[in-house]
């Protein structure tokens, strides 16, 4: 039989669905024939309406709906995401099956003027990005920036870019690099200075809930430290009900052998956040991740993220 992978129809998100095709094949020899797995583009609500913030229009399901809906119908037999666009909740019968190792979840500077760092951009300088997390960070450190939306794919931000819309933006390293276009970074920005999404820089498959045999085959692909630090930092963004709606930043990794989460909520117009950590073991990720969403919960009150931005 055909595998059938559902992903959107982007460079970023082919390519990543090329790299689930490949393990696949690498882990399973009868996937290896050249027609055994085939790449099916599905064209999102997020794809077709570029104009205006994702809040605005509807949040992460702008990005999954179609495909999850493809999937449930059996047109697909797999879904391939970036884990950011993924909804807190999935739909039912749906279930997350494997990630990929996580590539840099780093956040990266790309300034007109070869800016090297936030902090040196020009006083009032034009920041685009279609992310109310990264405005939030922007106008935190740095209140004199004009952040405007900034919708399409990397390529087409970058465009935007070079034709003067704006003098800087803000992408995710992961996607430069998956596409190979880590030439344009002026500068990598810390975790401690820009906190990246939650499950950024994370590939993950998603499959039927029933389908054992999908299941199983991707087991095998399936990254065990990731998946630990996904489910941290989903587990928080969970206990703060949160959504494309609201600024909130979390980062999971392993540091030797310890389990760390830096998580963080902040007011749309940057004006206030709250940050926490948690550190603990790999096996406590669920309950480390489900306290800090919960403790900041509690600081950040009724209202917290009603700020105008």
């Amino acid at each position: 039989m055909v595998l059938r992978l559902g992903t959107r129809g982007s460079p970023l998100a082919l390519a990543q669905a090329a790299e689930v095709r490949a393990r696949l094949a690498a882990a399973h020899p009868t996937l290896a024939a050249p027609d055994a797995v085939v790449i099916v583009p599905i064209r999102t609500t997020g794809d077709r309406v570029t104009q205006g913030s994702l809040a605005e229009l509807g949040g992460k399901g702008l990005f999954t709906k179609e495909i999850e809906e493809a999937l449930r119908a059996g047109t697909i037999d797999l879904a391939v995401h970036s884990l950011k666009d993924m909804e807190t909740a999935l739909p039912p019968g749906l279930a997350i099956a494997a990630v990929l190792p996580r590539e840099d979840p780093r956040d990266a500077l790309i300034a007109a003027q070869g800016c090297t760092a936030i902090a040196a951009l020009p006083r009032g300088a034009i920041v685009g990005t279609a992310s109310i997390r990264r405005k939030a960070q922007l106008l935190h450190a740095r209140p004199d920036l004009k952040v405007v939306p900034l919708r399409g794919n990397v390529g087409t931000r970058l465009q935007k870019l070079a034709a003067g819309e704006v003098d800087a933006t803000v992408l995710a390293v992961a996607g430069l690099k998956r596409i190979g276009r880590t030439d344009c970074v002026s500068c990598v920005l810390a975790a401690e200075e820009m906190l990246p999404a939650v499950g950024q820089g994370v590939i993950a498959v998603e499959a039927r809930a029933d389908d054992a045999r999908m299941r199983m085959l991707l087991a095998a692909i399936d990254d065990s430290a990731t998946a630990a630090c996904a489910t941290a930092e989903r587990a928080m963004l969970a206990a703060l009900d949160g959504s494309c709606r609201t600024p909130i930043a979390g980062y999971a990794r392993l540091e030797g052998e310890r389990f760390v989460l830096d998580a963080m909520v902040i007011r749309p117009d940057g004006g206030t956040l709250h940050r926490t950590r948690r550190e603990g073991g790999a096996g406590d990720a669920y309950a480390l991740g489900t306290d800090a969403g919960a403790e900041l919960k509690s600081r950040a009150g009724a209202g917290f993220f009603e700020a105008a931005s």
